[in-house]
């Protein structure tokens, strides 16, 4: 007798092998056996008949380190089918913290991931740990409604070690690089799956000071990559030092092409994996093709290094709302503080556009937050676009509100932009590309996933709530890439899969999941392909301290099971809290040599 079976479904098992028709038997959260019309009774039958059959997805560039002490649902990735995530990307974390220091570290995830810091203060159980072994412990103790794994952030060490000076980017003495390389060896035997760094001068606290360890020399670098190679585990994550293409807002201190010959470096002396963030950008669109020929290089000569790469542009979502370019007008500001519908019906009184159109911006108290980027930044109406649950991510230059605008005799872009976010009941949105879509084609991003040294993240579930909602990632992949593209080819369905699964196992070392075989977690996606999709965007204010972020949902996840348990159906939450916190390997070695 089984638990559950899932009955006549296209079984992809996440090894980029052909679908096949099979049932999937589960056990005790595991799967027991894969087999056309598998014989035996089970307490609960799923029926995936016309459907497919898949791993739960494994999004491994999450930020969710805070809501994770608060939240068991562990949306927005948890309606999207996946069933493992790893935070503490991008060299920002919560442990170690020092006992009372945690405004030093919510201040800086506010300033580079767009998390409230309202909502950090009062959701987060300050006190509970102060060592990062003693946040995974706390992290034990809770279950979610899917799995959890957190790296180590070089930003928190760093800040946890050397205070103030950590915190100015001062440079680290050999008696600092010890003390941290200490701290991450302790996390990782702990159960960290990796440590993560920031490098690029974009990532800012609120303050407007770059992530601490943005200008680590390699020696400090070396000294924490040797703790990863003496703890024998963890992925090395970073974020290189590397321009966002034309307009960027800061200039770096290293080309991407040296930030590769460092990671190589690193993951050598390490003996550990690598991965980084890879874009196409404007100002140099073929770069990321030769980058990928420099890690192929390193590889071959011993590192092993894995760009990461995203399944569309990456964009600023604008809404009336929430971030838009008016935000800090003083006549807005004003026109905010009244009820909603009459503040959009002052809006689109054509005196008031005008007024605001002409206002200087106000001021903004923190020079690193989101607000003074967007309205100081000259961002280009020709690769800004509306944006409906619909919306492809490709479209062509003559929807943008450039063109919109030209063609129906608006002064510019800014002009039709503002038109359009307050039409109507003010919850139409904008999106404003600014990587990869140089050539107004997907074509490149497709190209990149492709490519055998690749792995598919950027999620950044749980982070950017109000501005980048690039957590639909995973449903993307299936509806566009695999299904609906008709400007360019689209990939296989098998491969998409696999990127988003047993790909991303192997590379953290999760091993006994994403695949469906006998003996791997019961981790499972079944998914009515054929009607998969988005739904509309929207503003929920659902947050602590009232917090607001974006959310999608999706149509078509028929049911989604961790650890052999159904968590949602029909794309909505069970109740079921079977996921927990994972360890890396470190831990799970000495464990099994305790054993």
């Amino acid at each position: 007798m089984y638990d559950l079976i899932i009955r006549n479904g296209l079984v992809f098992d996440g090894s980029s092998g052909p679908g096949r028709l099979a049932d999937v038997a589960i056990k005790d959260g595991f799967i027991a056996a894969v087999a056309p019309a598998l014989e035996g009774g089970a307490r609960e039958m799923i029926d995936a008949a016309g459907a497919i059959v898949t791993p739960a997805w494994i999004d491994i560039h999450t930020h969710y380190d805070g809501q994770v002490t608060w939240d068991s649902e562990m949306n927005p990735s948890a309606s999207h089918g996946v069933g493992t995530v790893v935070m503490g990307n991008c060299g920002v974390g919560f442990a170690p913290c020092p006992l009372g220091g945690e405004s030093d570290l919510i201040e800086l995830m506010e300033g580079v991931e767009d998390i409230p810091g309202t909502a950090l203060y009062e959701g987060m159980p300050w006190g509970a740990w102060e060592t990062y072994p003693q946040y995974l412990d706390y992290l034990a103790g809770r279950q979610f409604a899917l799995n959890v794994s957190s790296m180590i952030a070089h930003g928190a060490v760093r800040n946890y070690v050397m205070g103030q000076r950590g915190r100015d980017n001062d440079p680290a003495t050999p008696d600092d690089i010890s003390a941290m390389a200490g701290i991450v060896q302790e996390a990782l035997q702990a159960g960290a799956v990796g440590f993560s760094t920031s490098r690029i001068m974009g990532h800012r606290s609120i303050h407007g000071a770059p992530v601490p360890g943005t200008f680590a020399d390699e020696p400090e670098l070396l000294g924490l990559a040797e703790a990863m190679g003496r703890a024998g585990s963890g992925v090395l994550q970073v974020i290189p030092a590397s321009t966002l293409g034309e307009g960027a807002v800061v200039a770096e201190h290293s080309t991407l092409e040296s930030e590769v010959g460092l990671i190589s470096r690193l993951s050598r002396a390490a003996a550990r994996p690598a991965t980084f963030t890879l874009f196409e950008t404007a100002d140099a669109p073929q770069r990321w093709r030769e980058v990928i020929r420099l890690v192929k290089e390193g590889n071959v000569a011993g590192a092993r290094v894995f760009p990461q790469v995203g399944s569309r542009p990456t964009g600023l979502v604008f809404g009336i709302d929430s971030y838009h370019l008016f935000m800090a007008k003083p006549t807005f500001i004003r026109l905010k503080a009244q009820p909603r519908d009459e503040m959009l019906r002052e809006l689109r009184r054509p005196e008031i556009k005008a007024q605001i159109l002409a206002e200087e911006n106000v001021p903004q108290e923190f020079p690193g937050k989101m607000e003074s980027v967007i309205v100081s930044a000259n961002l280009p109406m020709e690769m800004t676009f509306a944006l409906s649950a619909d919306a492809s991510y490709e479209p062509t230059p003559d929807e943008s509100f450039a063109a919109l605008a030209a063609a129906t005799g608006y002064p510019d872009g800014v002009s039709y932009l503002y038109d359009y976010l307050t039409a109507g009941a003010g919850d139409a949105f904008a999106v404003v590309f600014f990587t990869n879509y140089a050539g107004f084609n997907l074509d490149p991003v497709r190209d990149m996933q492709m490519d055998e040294s690749t792995v598919v993240g950027l999620s950044d579930g749980g982070a950017h709530v109000g501005l980048i909602f690039d957590a639909v990632n995973p449903t993307y992949q299936l509806t566009y890439w695999a299904r609906d593209r008709k400007r360019g080819e689209t990939l296989p369905l098998a491969l998409v899969i696999h990127k988003q699964t047993r790909r991303n196992a192997e590379l953290f070392g999760f091993l006994d999941r994403g695949l469906i075989a006998p003996g791997m977690r019961a981790d499972i996606n079944v998914i009515d392909f054929e009607n998969l999709k988005l739904g509309e965007m929207a503003l929920h204010n659902d947050l602590p301290a009232g917090g607001a972020r974006l959310l999608q949902p999706a149509y078509g996840y028929l049911a989604t099971l961790i650890n052999g348990e159904v968590t949602r159906r029909n794309g909505e939450d069970t109740g079921a809290r079977p996921g927990r916190l994972i360890r890396g390997q470190a831990q799970e070695d000495a464990i099994h040599t305790a054993v």
